[in-house]
């Protein structure tokens, strides 16, 4: 029998917040009837949107609170103010273990800042990581870190091979995924050393459910080559918008070439069917959702832009993970290596 999971919510996250946040949820609860839902934020805007979903309202609580994360805060801002903002507050509820994941589309640095603040980092994890699901080709991979980390060294690489390796295995299925660090060449002599580094840590992990297969390049990264790419934040964030922008320009550029002539609308109402399957999967609304591994509890990040499809795919994601245990998985996975492989050099964490 599944587990009853209860998702913190930051209700007023997002541009289309709370509307989008409340339709998500409840179109999310639909799928998984037995959550349950912390929402926090302005109880006189939540409610009233509540009241158009009976079942999900016998089944929420609504927790006051004025006060909220804006998109222009500074990370360091929020530290000092947002710890009883809606997002801090659903982070809070993660932490006293009164739900088991929090979820924002709010400011990806507040949400990071504050989640690093209050759960802490896993043992053996230097820095949370923000991965998320990407359509190929072949359908869906995984790439982290997003953005959280913008300098990273051999260790944080290799932490976060673990962590999407894990991931994948409890979100996507798959028992064994296949793992590459993003480099300039496939070669083994190419890359910076910190790349080449963690590529030799990652070849002796015979042992552990993953499988390393070595470098991709950035075109391999919408082919499906891999279950999982790995690299730093400040090349991992650049690449994710490089792919949505270039699905965006796909996009407008069919729209006119079908647009442009009498014969192209023809052909466009036969081809209707297998464009919009092509749009379906290219959506970032059906892939989106983003979390923060390494850290004490599950966080996740949905688009600021999504709609209540995408927010309600974040919160099916995060029920998923919640219900397979995924910081617990991470945690094996990370002890296996502190026992079995000495050369590994494990952070301590920060679980103070």
């Amino acid at each position: 029998m599944a587990k009853k999971i209860t998702i913190a919510v930051d209700a007023m996250g997002g541009d289309q917040a709370p509307q989008m946040v409340i339709d998500g949820i409840a179109d999310a609860r639909r799928l998984f009837p037995h959550t349950k839902f912390h929402i926090y934020g302005d109880e006189t805007q939540i409610q009233p949107l509540l009241s158009a979903y009976p079942e999900l309202s016998a089944a929420s609580e609504v927790f006051h609170t004025d006060s909220v994360v804006s998109s222009d805060d500074k990370p360091s801002q929020a530290l000092r103010r947002g710890r009883q903002s809606s997002m801090g507050l659903a982070i809070q509820a993660v932490k006293d273990g009164s739900a088991e994941v929090a979820i924002s589309a709010g400011n990806t640095g507040a949400l990071m800042a504050l989640a690093k603040f209050m759960l802490r980092t896993m043992p053996g994890i230097d820095r949370p990581a923000l991965i998320s699901p990407m359509p190929t080709i072949r359908g869906e991979s995984v790439m982290l870190d997003l953005g959280a980390n913008v300098e990273c060294d051999s260790n944080n690489l290799v932490q976060f091979a673990i962590m999407g390796a894990a991931y994948v295995r409890t979100v996507l299925g798959l028992s064994k995924p296949t793992v590459a660090l993003l480099n300039v060449g496939v070669e083994d002599l190419k890359g910076k050393d910190s790349i080449k580094a963690a590529a030799d840590v990652l070849r002796d992990f015979d042992h552990l459910p993953l499988n390393f297969v070595g470098f991709v390049e950035g075109n391999d990264i919408t082919t499906g080559a891999v279950d999982v790419v790995v690299t730093d934040g400040f090349t991992g964030n650049v690449a994710l918008k490089t792919v949505e922008g270039t699905a965006r320009l796909m996009a407008d550029l069919l729209g006119r070439a079908f647009r442009s002539t009498l014969f192209t609308k023809i052909g466009y109402f036969f081809a209707s069917q297998g464009l919009k399957s092509l749009r379906d999967h290219m959506d970032p609304n059906n892939h989106n959702g983003g979390v923060f591994l390494g850290l004490n509890g599950l966080v996740m990040k949905s688009h600021g832009s999504a709609n209540a499809h995408g927010f309600s795919s974040a919160v099916t994601s995060a029920i998923d993970m919640a219900q397979n245990d995924l910081v617990k998985l991470i945690g094996e996975d990370l002890q296996e290596i502190a026992i079995g492989d000495e050369i590994v050099p494990l952070a301590k964490g920060d679980d103070s």
